[in-house]
């Protein structure tokens, strides 16, 4: 039998995330935070012992990484790279059915707007791309000098975000707008912002973000027309 050259073994990777308990672990992880034990055994519907069995697996996977504050630790995914598999997965997957209003309600809120990682995505990480490109900010590769201008006034470190060994403004398909938002080194220095104005905020149900009625009219001056959609504005 023929035997295909590959240039990475793949299979066991997939094998990691293909079971469902560590699959939940690691969706619930794509908010960006480090989060316990505990509370990715309750997210993925498993017990305090199966989630750490599962969690060890991933550490020795290189899939996730450990966070220790004193004597507690703390579970984060190992990098960007990650996350961006697991968001490519998710486009080409079938969504779960809903099968209660509290499901509903939280669909809903992560398709308004929430955080791919370390960027912002869902209708609010559409329309700011959108805002970008529509103002001459971003030729849909790179910013341009106005688009540097704009984000520098905002407070991004442009030339620091460019000199990441992360790929720079890339576009990302959005898993559930089915359009573009910006990923990359970009995409996570502007979330950072975002959220270091308080013009975005973490929601109760986890990835899901907010614009705070500041970042609401914040934004629409620094693009000096309609603001981003976002979902219901908090303050």
């Amino acid at each position: 039998m023929e035997h295909i050259a590959a240039d990475a073994d793949i299979a066991p990777v997939a094998a990691l995330i293909a079971e469902p308990a560590r699959a939940a672990i690691l969706t619930a992880l794509l908010g960006g935070r480090a989060l316990a034990a505990g509370e990715l055994a309750r997210m993925a519907g498993v017990s305090a012992a199966t989630a750490s069995a599962h969690l060890a697996r991933l550490l020795d996977g290189g899939l996730v990484a450990v966070v220790r504050q004193g004597r507690h630790r703390y579970y984060r995914l190992a990098g960007h790279e990650i996350a961006e598999v697991l968001e490519v997965l998710a486009r080409i997957s079938a969504r779960p059915p809903v099968r209660s209003l509290r499901q509903s309600r939280q669909a809903r809120q992560l398709e308004e707007a929430r955080t791919c990682y370390d960027h912002l995505a869902g209708r609010a990480g559409v329309s700011l791309l959108d805002r970008l490109k529509d103002g001459g900010h971003y030729d849909g590769h790179d910013l341009t000098g106005q688009g540097e201008r704009l984000l520098s006034r905002l407070g991004v470190d442009v030339a620091g975000t460019r000199r990441s060994r992360r790929r720079f403004a890339p576009e990302c398909l959005d898993w559930t707008e089915r359009r573009a938002h910006l990923g990359g080194a970009l995409g996570a220095a502007i979330t950072e912002v975002l959220f270091e104005r308080d013009w975005l905020r973490r929601g109760a149900v986890p990835r899901a973000v907010t614009l705070t009625d500041a970042g609401r009219q914040g934004l629409a001056e620094l693009f000096g027309s309609k603001e981003l959609t976002s979902g219901t504005p908090v303050t």
